[in-house]
């Protein structure tokens, strides 16, 4: 029986299936570390991809496009680091032909990366459960269109001749859905738009004239707005999966050259090598 399972471990050892857990941790520890500090860094000095500021939705497209390329630098960076540690810290444990070990070095970045993106994953499940507001059970929730059309809402239903103790939240939460069907194919229906009107006049104290104009202001606004939160939606969801994508290819490759590294391959200058010598011809 000892006998049939080391033949089994020497053959996994030579088709390069068998994974060491300790470097594929440590790679996936350190890329998420990186890759939380580099976010940071960018969300500090402004290229944040999204945000929840309404005046993120005036942003140029340069500056959305700036911010989808660091997130693909720092995630070639972060998975870079993850993946080289990942392949110079593995043991070689019998001989193997060198494709295998690169291959299996290889498999080694590849998972550290697969174990970065779950454990980055659960950090931010984790801090938005715990940064979420509780949703009071008496009155009716503000749904999506409240921090996204926050502004228009406000412009919507500001009065300066309205009590302070009136609790408008039922008509923003109305009001916000009925907006956000500005931005369909067909528009904000007549019956919506004439309840609209109404119901701003009646919270307001406006004349009909002065509501109609302003619900069609705000409407305009509203389609616009959602538009370049549509548009801002898309960038990310590209500039994520490119990042991942080539954050994968760069744990493999960078899991490889660490484990060429290991084997006594001379490191680059930057990182500490000798730099090369040339012997002058007698």
């Amino acid at each position: 029986m000892d006998n049939e399972h080391g033949l089994a471990a020497s053959a996994a050892d030579r088709t390069g299936l068998r994974l060491q857990w300790s470097p594929v941790f440590a790679g996936a520890l350190a890329a998420a570390a990186l890759s939380a500090i580099l976010i940071g860094f960018g969300a500090a000095v402004g290229l944040g991809v999204s945000s929840s500021s309404p005046s993120w939705r005036d942003a140029s497209a340069a500056l959305a496009l700036l911010s989808g390329l660091y997130l693909i630098l720092q995630a070639l960076v972060s998975f870079g680091v993850g993946g080289y540690i990942a392949g110079r810290a593995q043991r070689v444990i019998g001989a193997a032909p060198s494709d295998v070990i690169e291959n299996r070095d290889g498999l080694h970045g590849l998972t550290a990366w697969a174990l970065a993106v779950i454990i980055s994953v659960s950090i931010i499940a984790l801090l938005g459960l715990s940064t979420a507001r509780p949703v009071s059970q008496d009155r009716p929730s503000a749904t999506a269109a409240e921090p996204l059309l926050s502004a228009e809402l406000d412009r919507l239903y500001r009065s300066v001749r309205r009590p302070a103790n009136i609790d408008l939240g039922y008509e923003r939460a109305e009001a916000g859905r009925i907006l956000l069907t500005s931005s369909g194919r067909s528009g904000v229906s007549n019956d919506d738009r004439t309840y609209l009107i109404q119901q701003v006049a009646a919270s307001t104290g406006l004349a009909a004239a002065d509501a109609e104009k302003r619900v069609d202001s705000v409407m305009g606004d509203a389609r616009t707005a959602i538009q370049r939160s549509r548009r801002s939606a898309v960038i990310l969801a590209f500039s994520v999966a490119a990042a991942l994508l080539f954050g994968a290819v760069a744990a493999w490759a960078a899991a490889c050259a660490g484990g060429r590294h290991r084997d006594g391959a001379a490191l680059p200058e930057w990182m500490g090598g000798r730099p090369a010598t040339t012997v002058p011809l007698v």
